[in-house]
């Protein structure tokens, strides 16, 4: 089979694999130990939870759909087909 036939190439691949990275990152960063009915921890509120963290997974979701539209430039036609 040729090579052309596929939808995605090695770098599309690579490029996931970031932005999977990236937002597991963001999810690791909203994890933690969180209230009990007993005890009340305030850092459930602290801003790497509520802000920085979503941003970092709004941005590796953003990063993977850029890696899915991905095609690399091909500037040798060998067919004459654009």
């Amino acid at each position: 089979m040729d090579r052309r036939n596929f939808a995605f190439n090695k770098t599309n691949f690579i490029l996931l694999a970031i932005g999977m990275v990236i937002v597991i990152l963001g999810f690791i960063l909203m994890a933690g130990g969180g209230s009990t009915e007993s005890h009340f921890d305030a850092e459930i509120f602290n801003a790497t939870r509520i802000k920085v963290a979503p941003m970092v997974c709004l941005f590796g979701f953003i990063f993977m759909l850029v890696a899915i539209m991905w095609r690399k430039k091909d500037s040798d036609t060998t067919d004459g087909q654009p």
